[in-house]
């Protein structure tokens, strides 16, 4: 099996694409004329593709300074992405909130993935509280 392969068979791998792929589709609920939706919109995406690409990026680097600076970058990014999604509920022109439900449920799903993967990929025990 390839690397490649071995990364798209990865329970955390899969889950971003899931959660890159609602983030489009949320995406294309936003109308263009919401200048603060547009702009928020846009890093929501962002975020999404950014985990997706850390992720890939420590499975293949072989430096623990290059691993653990991806799951730093992916942990952040999960983050902002979860708040950022949360946001559009207090925005009165957004009116899809079952993608913020689902979004959120999703990235719930992630973390705890994250939490199994972090300390594999770096080889370091992180602490449970702190992502």
């Amino acid at each position: 099996m390839s690397r490649r392969d071995k990364l798209f068979d990865l329970p955390i791998y899969k889950k971003a694409e899931l959660i890159l792929d609602l983030v489009n589709s949320l995406l294309n609920t936003i109308s263009e004329e919401d200048e603060y939706l547009n702009a928020t919109k846009y890093m929501m995406r962002d975020d999404a593709a950014i985990i997706c690409a850390k992720i890939a990026g420590a499975e293949g680097g072989d430096m623990y300074s290059i691993r653990m600076q991806n799951a730093a970058i992916i942990r952040d990014h999960a983050m902002h992405l979860y708040v950022q999604v949360g946001s559009l509920r207090f925005h009165d022109s957004f009116k899809d909130t079952d993608y913020v439900t689902l979004i959120r449920k999703e990235i719930d799903e992630f973390r705890e993935l994250f939490i199994n993967w972090a300390p594999i990929v770096t080889g370091k025990q992180i602490g449970r509280a702190h992502v």
